[in-house]
């Protein structure tokens, strides 16, 4: 039986995208995604929640997001779920859930002139 870790995503890009650039000039690029879920309660009042992904590029795709992808930006992504565990300053165990990027599009920026 073959595994599949698949994440699909549709949302809006919180802050623009982070640009880390390591020895040999590979790139990463972070930033967060917004997905927010609308329905009404039981009396009928509209209510809505939003849920903040944390999106992961590498190589060619990071620099496909540093050059494109900007703040409000409403995406399309697909990657796959992973775990990352660290200690922070206060020695403090923590783990983050990240989405690394496999493909994505913008699906309009707020500006047709962008």
């Amino acid at each position: 039986m073959k595994s599949i870790n698949k994440a699909i995503l549709v949302g809006h890009v919180g802050k623009d995208p982070m640009i880390n650039v390591f020895e040999g000039g590979r790139k990463k690029a972070f930033f967060s995604l917004a997905t927010t879920e609308r329905y009404r309660d039981k009396i009928g009042a509209e209510q809505s929640v939003t849920e903040w992904h944390n999106i992961v590029a590498w190589g060619t795709q990071a620099e496909i997001v540093e050059k494109y992808v900007r703040s409000g930006y409403p995406l399309y992504i697909e990657g796959r779920i992973k775990y990352r565990e660290y200690t922070d300053k206060d020695g403090i165990k923590k783990r983050v859930t990240e989405v690394y990027l496999e493909n994505f599009s913008i699906l309009s920026p707020r500006n047709a002139s962008e």
